[in-house]
C-alpha cells in the first residue's frame, strides 16, 4: 500500500488524540453527568474508537475495492432509510436543538453513511455510463442531481446545513471529474448555490447564523457567542501559541472545544505556525490522495480514491472556515481531530479503501 498516505494518516490521527485531550479536559471534568468527572473521558473514548478504526482501514485497504461495485445502491437505499428514521418523532435524538442522531444500540449520524453512500454510488453510476453518456444531461447531470436533492431535502430538517454543503461540493466534483458536459455543470452549481441561499432564507436559524456571522459580538452574549469565542480564541494564539494545554477560551467560554470548535483550540495553543503545519500535513495528504487516484488501475478507482480525497478536503476546508469565520457558524467536524466515532471510523475505513486502491497500483517497470 502507500506508506506515505498512511503515515501522513496516522500522524494526523496523533496530533487529533494529543489536541483533543488539551482541548476536551476541562469540559469533560466539569460535565459529570455524561463523564462523572473523568477528564480523559473524551481522549480515551476516542482512542478506543481511534484503534479500531485503523484496524478497519487495514482490513478495508486488503479488501478488492472493484467489489464495492456491488455495495453502491444498497448503501445509498440504506442511508435514506437511516436519514428518514432520523426524522421520525422519538426515533432521531436531538441536541442543540438538532436533530441528527440515531441510537440503535450504538449512537451514531446517517449522515456519515449518506456522505460515503453517496461517492461510491456517483463513483459506479459514472464508471457504468461512460464517457460518452456522462456527456448528456439525462446519465451525466439528472441522476445525480436527483441523489444529491433526496440527501439534501432529508438533510435540512434535521438541520444539518454542512453535510448538505459537503455533500453537495463532493458530488459536483466527482461528476466533474467523470467527464459531464461544463455548461450542464455550471448550471447545476448555479442551481446548489441557490439552493443553499434559498435554504439560508427558508430556515430561520440559518438566517440567524448568517446575520450574526457578518458581526458575531454584535450578539455577544446571544447567537454570537460561538462565533466571537472562536475568533478571540484564534487572536489570541498569535504566532507561537500560548502554549499546548495552556488555551483559555476552552475554560467553558468556547463551545464544543472538542469537537467543532477544536481547530481554535490549536490556534490559540500552536499558534499561527502550529496550525499552518497541520494544514500543511492536510493538504499533503490530499495531494497524495489525488495522486493515487491518477495512478488507479481502472476508472472506478480513480473516481473511489478521488471522491473520498475530495470530501476530507471540503470538510477540512470547511471546518477551518467555520472557525475562523470566512463562513456562518454550522457544525462541521474537523477530520482525525473532533471528538466523534462514527465520522472517525468512516474516515478512516474511506482512508482504507484508498490504500486499497494504493495496492493495486502496478508497480514501475525497472530499467
Amino acid at each position: 500500500m502507500d506508506l506515505p498516505f498512511f503515515i501522513l494518516i496516522l500522524l494526523l490521527l496523533g496530533i487529533g488524540l494529543i489536541m483533543l485531550f488539551s482541548a476536551s479536559y476541562v469540559q469533560a471534568i466539569n460535565d459529570t453527568k455524561l463523564t462523572k468527572g473523568d477528564g480523559a473521558f473524551f481522549f480515551k473514548r476516542q482512542g478506543g474508537f481511534a484503534l479500531m478504526g485503523v484496524l478497519a482501514m487495514l482490513a478495508a485497504s486488503r479488501f478488492d475495492y472493484r467489489k464495492f461495485h456491488y455495495f453502491a445502491l444498497p448503501l445509498l437505499a440504506l442511508s435514506i432509510v437511516l436519514l428518514i428514521a432520523v426524522l421520525i418523532p422519538g426515533v432521531g435524538v436531538t441536541r442543540n436543538e438538532a436533530t441528527r442522531w440515531l441510537n440503535l444500540g450504538v449512537e451514531f449520524q446517517p449522515s456519515e453513511v449518506a456522505k460515503f453512500a453517496e461517492i461510491l454510488c456517483f463513483a459506479s453510476m459514472i464508471t457504468l455510463f461512460g464517457p460518452k453518456k456522462m456527456r448528456t444531461f439525462r446519465y451525466g447531470i439528472l441522476p445525480f442531481i436527483a441523489i444529491i436533492g433526496v440527501l439534501a431535502g432529508l438533510l435540512a430538517p434535521e438541520p444539518h446545513l454542512s453535510a448538505i454543503v459537503i455533500i453537495g461540493a463532493t458530488g459536483m466534483i466527482m461528476i466533474f471529474l467523470g467527464g459531464a458536459n461544463l455548461a450542464w455543470l455550471i448550471g447545476m452549481g448555479v442551481c446548489g448555490v441557490g439552493g443553499v441561499v434559498g435554504l439560508i432564507f427558508l430556515l430561520p436559524h440559518a438566517m440567524a447564523r448568517v446575520k450574526v456571522w457578518l458581526d458575531p459580538f454584535s450578539d455577544f452574549r446571544g447567537n454570537g457567542w460561538q462565533g466571537a469565542q472562536s475568533l478571540m480564541s484564534v487572536g489570541s494564539g498569535g504566532v507561537w501559541g500560548l502554549g499546548l494545554g495552556q488555551g483559555r477560551q476552552k475554560h467553558l467560554f468556547l463551545p464544543e472545544p472538542e469537537n467543532d470548535f477544536i481547530f481554535a483550540v490549536i490556534c490559540e495553543e500552536l499558534g499561527m505556525v502550529g496550525a499552518v503545519l497541520i494544514m500543511l500535513v492536510f493538504a499533503a495528504l490530499i495531494l497524495r490522495g489525488y495522486q493515487i487516484a491518477l495512478r488507479a488501475p481502472d476508472r472506478f478507482g480513480t473516481l473511489l480514491a478521488a471522491g473520498i480525497t475530495t470530501q476530507l478536503a471540503v470538510q477540512t476546508i470547511f471546518n477551518m472556515c467555520v472557525v475562523t469565520g470566512l463562513v456562518p457558524v454550522t457544525g462541521a467536524a474537523l477530520p482525525f481531530f473532533s471528538y466523534g466515532g462514527t465520522s472517525l471510523l468512516m474516515l478512516l475505513g474511506e482512508a482504507g479503501i484508498v490504500l486499497g486502491v494504493s495496492r493495486r497500483i502496478p508497480a514501475p517497470e525497472q530499467g
